[in-house]
């Protein structure tokens, strides 16, 4: 068993072997590796499966009781200072492990459909391969060091996987605005990570967690000081989970290819921020009030989500903003300890999600048979309807996902949402109150969706439908403007058929092997005997078995209510869209302040461009003032007193002995007369 710890670190490298392979093909020979498209598809995801079966052995024997192992070697020393580098598996990092690899492992083999017409198939599965590695590496970092360079690396994966189709304008505007927003959080990390190092000498987790608790106590270190670098670490997890006020990249980042829409921007990337908080906690405990700033970011982050959800017509940003709220039920609950609970939102999270971002793929790649090659149509809901009858198989699992994400028992979502809730109104119940708002309000947006699509009548083919969304486009700031849009839906060809049809046997087998867990895994939660929680729980704690603390009373009322609150909001959805008793055309009309706050997304995007776009140009050009004037209005004086003086001194050097003789005889003059009056 020793030796399957030893070989753990394959993991993260055989993908990155075969990004290399596939990568370095494409740079030397590529015209030749671009047409053994399968063949390289299959090598890449052959390795990732080899990882993915390692991880499962690696979670195996942790699962049966195997201490914690970390194999370092020093990288650098310089003095008293060392630096370690190496791969540490525990727990949490063969849990997610598994997470990373199953996920990556079915969206490779969904991208083999999705992606078969593509002219950039097989630099999107080298792309795909990188990034798989720089995550896993990054969950089994031992240090802050090494997490920070493999945090950087995801970004960097990040952008080109959302800026994989650089010709669209929008696909180009959405991986900029992604890479710059995350900058802002990477860099207070940065901070954070470097002023933990000044105050206790290490970026070991558990030495840095002991010696801050040292340093509290001891009056050594100040507790403001302290919780300012609690704050900047914490900076790194909001933009990379998409939290409040850092949230706006991700909803953009969909104009990457639907694969990427559910491996990074559902069940891994987005999920490193809560990981990170997670592997932080040993530090953020002795923090109480960075505990509550993260609680509460997260409890508004999730309910900022919700209410801009509502009104999404994009079937993948809709999900987009899902994701950002139930990433903030996951910081609510690293914010009030709850941090078995959270973990477990995130692994049932990743699986349910997931899926549903492949199904929005599998609809769009249904659609498109129908409104052709047109992101705008294929991807608005405005235009689908009925599609239960054309796509039966991703019509199943997208209601098993959304039963999953609604919290409707006995699906994964009711069991780790629920534990979110119940641990919140014992910490908070102000915080439990905004939980259990939003998941009423999610239970809605979801049927919405849900509704659009697959219920009622296809609406593919209704000329007044592609008008709408052609007068309206569904993207934000940054995309594609109506005339761009126009000139697009002319250039591509408008499909050829009258309906949509399933997808193919490669997108639709992922989507039925993560109906599984989207339906069983919650139950290793269930309350009476969590086992979950036995095996994840915060470090240096002892867990008690959860059999001799469940009360059935408090389970029954909490569970009842978060259940009742989604029950409102799906029957609500079906008076709207399924059975049309009610207008929602009416309300937008009578509450339109809330309706354009909804739509326009809370006006973050407008604010943002405000403030620092637009501010950002006006310092610039005032600053270019500064330049053209004062720096280099010095520099041309400076140039003209030169020639000036030259001009004027060149005079005076004529070659003649009386002249020179009579300018000596002025300045001893000079010199006599000025001695003589003082």
């Amino acid at each position: 068993m020793e030796s399957l710890y030893q070989y753990a670190w394959l993991v993260p490298v055989l993908p990155l072997v075969g990004a290399t392979v596939v990568g370095m093909g494409l740079i030397s020979f590529g015209k030749f590796t671009s047409n053994l498209r399968q063949l390289n598809a299959l090598f890449i995801v052959f390795l990732t499966g080899a990882s993915m079966v390692l991880s499962f052995a690696l979670l195996w024997s942790q699962i049966q009781g195997h201490e914690s192992y970390t194999r370092t070697l020093e990288w650098a020393s310089a003095g008293s200072f060392h630096l370690s580098m190496g791969y540490t598996i525990d727990p949490l990092s063969s849990l997610m492990l598994v997470i990373v690899c199953t996920v990556a492992f079915l969206v490779m083999i969904y991208t083999d459909g999705y992606m078969a017409h593509d002219p950039g198939y097989v630099r999107f599965y080298a792309y795909l391969s990188i990034f798989s590695s720089s995550m896993l590496g990054l969950v089994v970092s031992p240090n802050l060091v090494q997490i920070y360079i493999f945090w950087e690396l995801v970004g960097m994966c990040s952008y080109l996987l959302i800026g994989f189709w650089y010709d669209r304008p929008a696909a180009a505007d959405a991986c900029q605005k992604a890479f710059v927003t995350n900058r802002v959080g990477d860099f207070g990390l940065l901070l954070g990570i470097l002023g933990l190092y000044w105050a206790t000498g290490s970026f070991e987790f558990g030495v840095i967690g002991e010696r801050l608790e040292s340093l509290l106590n001891s009056g050594a270190l100040a507790p403001g000081l302290a919780a300012l670098f609690g704050i900047l670490v914490f900076l790194g997890p909001v933009a990379k989970s998409a939290q409040f006020p850092l949230h706006v990249w991700l909803p953009d980042a969909m104009e990457g290819p639907t694969p990427i829409s559910a491996l990074i921007h559902a069940a891994t990337m987005v999920a490193a921020g809560v990981f990170l908080i997670a592997r932080m906690y040993p530090v953020f405990e002795h923090l109480p009030s960075v505990m509550t700033v993260i609680a509460w970011t997260g409890c508004f982050t999730a309910f900022l989500g919700a209410t801009i959800a509502l009104t999404q017509n994009d079937i993948k940003k809709g999900l987009a903003y899902s994701t950002i709220s139930q990433l903030g039920y996951m910081v609510m609950a690293m914010g009030i300890g709850a941090y078995s609970a959270g973990l477990f939102h995130l692994m049932t999270h990743a699986y349910f999600k997931a899926m549903l971002f492949l199904c929005s793929g599998s609809v769009i790649h249904g659609m498109e048979a129908v409104v052709g090659h047109n992101p705008n149509l294929a991807q608005d809901m405005r235009v689908m309807g009925g599609l239960r009858k054309f796509m039966p198989i991703t019509w199943l699992t997208f209601l098993v996902g959304n039963l999953a994400i609604c919290g409707i028992p006995p699906f994964a979502g009711f069991w780790s949402k629920d534990e979110i809730l119940g641990l919140a109104f014992a910490a908070n119940p102000a915080l439990w109150l905004v939980g259990w708002l939003t998941a009423g309000l999610t239970a809605f947006y979801m049927f919405r969706m849900y509704f659009l699509t697959f219920e009622g009548e296809f609406r593919g083919n209704d000329i007044s439908a592609r008008q709408l969304v052609l007068g309206k486009p569904a993207f934000g700031p940054g995309a594609m403007n109506i005339a761009e849009l126009h000139e697009e839906h002319e250039n591509h060809d408008q499909g050829h058929s009258e309906s949509p049809h399933e997808s193919p046997l490669s997108m639709v087998l992922p989507l039925l092997v993560l109906a599984v867990p989207s339906f069983l895994i919650g139950w290793l939660g269930k309350p009476w005997a969590n086992v979950f929680e036995e095996f994840i729980f915060p470090p240096g704690e002892e867990i008690v078995p959860s059999a001799h603390h469940f009360d059935s009373t408090e389970f029954l009322v909490m569970a009842g209510s978060s259940v009742g609150i989604s029950l409102i909001g799906i029957s609500v959805a079906i008076l709207m869209y399924l059975t049309k008793k009610i207008d929602p055309g009416a309300i937008a009309a009578k509450f339109p302040a809330l309706y354009k706050l909804s739509l326009n997304k809370w006006y973050f995007d407008d604010v943002y461009d405000r403030v620092f776009i637009q501010g950002s140009r006006r310092l610039a050009r005032q600053i270019l003032e500064v330049d053209y004037r004062v720096v280099d209005g010095a520099v041309n004086l400076t140039g003209l007193a030169t020639l000036v003086s030259g001009e004027t001194l060149k005079y005076l050097e004529n070659g003649r002995a009386q002249f020179y003789a009579l300018i000596i005889f002025a300045g001893v003059l000079g010199f006599v007369i000025v001695f003589s009056l003082v």
